[in-house]
């Protein structure tokens, strides 16, 4: 967790970023204060994402996992651009890469994720799909620090979707998606108060 009285984030993306704009709104709709984003970055040069950002005059950063030789190597390189940028909190929106112990190492308790499930049922991917061919009755999205496992971090926040008669993957997908833009932006928000503390497998969330 971040000390300084102002908390600098970094994006961290590989595609359309929509979970990435709703910070962003939040950001300039001061819903979330004292922080800002410091850059943008992608693994894809072609992410939607980053013309999000030039879009709100962010650094819209390109660091192409195919120019490194492994995960190791590419997140050396990662690390060395977000300590470049004084980065205190790593928000993951849809970046499609696991981090390896380089990264977590690097920033222990501010790396934070989202996944569209209620964790720690259907981990991975296609984690939308897996809750409805399974066939839940309520399903989700869960914020979490991110740590060594795939989704397996100590969980900040969750939001809970019901799975409708008449749901199909499609709409329950949207569904959820909608939820995640709103619980995201308060776990940043959260995290930028200083209001979270990871106790164990446990985010102790403080009083305002």
């Amino acid at each position: 967790m971040s000390t300084a009285k102002e908390t600098v984030i970094a994006v961290l993306v590989s595609g359309n970023g929509s979970n990435f704009q709703a910070i962003v709104d939040a950001l300039e709709a001061g819903r979330i204060k004292n922080a800002r984003i410091a850059c943008l970055i992608s693994n894809k040069p072609d992410a939607f994402a980053l013309e999000r950002a030039r879009k709100h005059n962010i650094p819209a950063l390109i660091l192409d996992h195919k120019q490194y030789p492994n995960r190791q190597a590419y997140d050396t390189a990662l690390v060395e651009l977000l300590k470049q940028h004084g980065v205190h909190l790593v928000v993951l929106a849809g970046f499609i890469r696991l981090l390896s112990p380089v990264m977590i190492e690097a920033f222990p308790n501010a790396i934070i994720n989202i996944h569209p499930a209620l964790l720690p049922a259907f981990p991975g991917l296609d984690a939308q799909k897996q809750a409805f061919d399974y066939g839940v009755r309520y399903t989700g999205c869960t914020v979490h620090f991110v740590d060594s496992g795939t989704d397996t971090g100590p969980i900040i926040l969750q939001t809970v979707v019901p799975v409708l008669q008449d749901d199909t993957l499609e709409t329950l997908t949207q569904r959820i998606h909608g939820e995640e833009h709103r619980t995201y932006v308060e776990a940043v928000r959260l995290f930028c108060d200083g209001r979270l503390m990871v106790d164990g497998r446990k985010v102790v969330i403080s009083a305002a």
